[in-house]
């Protein structure tokens, strides 16, 4: 009998080795589209909301601006979501790229 496997969503903070005290490394954004887990690396677009990192684009979303906190589901539209933005060690293994 084969083995089942289970891969277990990413949780949220899971990626978070250390912050600044009270909210200084959180930030309240928006994520404009896709399914986004937790710990995705973000760029912000130009109109300010946050999307996934993609490091072959040339229209600013090459540029590293964040790391989200917890999962995100923008499929339908713009949803809000927190995302570490400053002040903040994670555990490189634990983000996605």
């Amino acid at each position: 009998m084969t083995p089942i496997q289970h891969t277990e969503p990413a949780r949220t903070g899971e990626h978070v080795l250390s912050e600044a005290a009270g909210s200084r490394s959180r930030e309240a954004i928006v994520v404009a589209s896709g399914v986004l887990a937790a710990g995705t690396v973000l760029a912000m677009a130009t109109d300010g909301t946050y999307v996934a990192h993609d490091p072959t684009a040339s229209d600013g979303t090459e540029i590293a601006a964040g790391i989200l906190y917890g999962p995100a589901d923008a499929t339908d539209g713009p949803v809000p979501a927190v995302a570490h933005v400053r002040d903040c060690e994670v555990n490189g293994t634990a983000i996605t790229w």
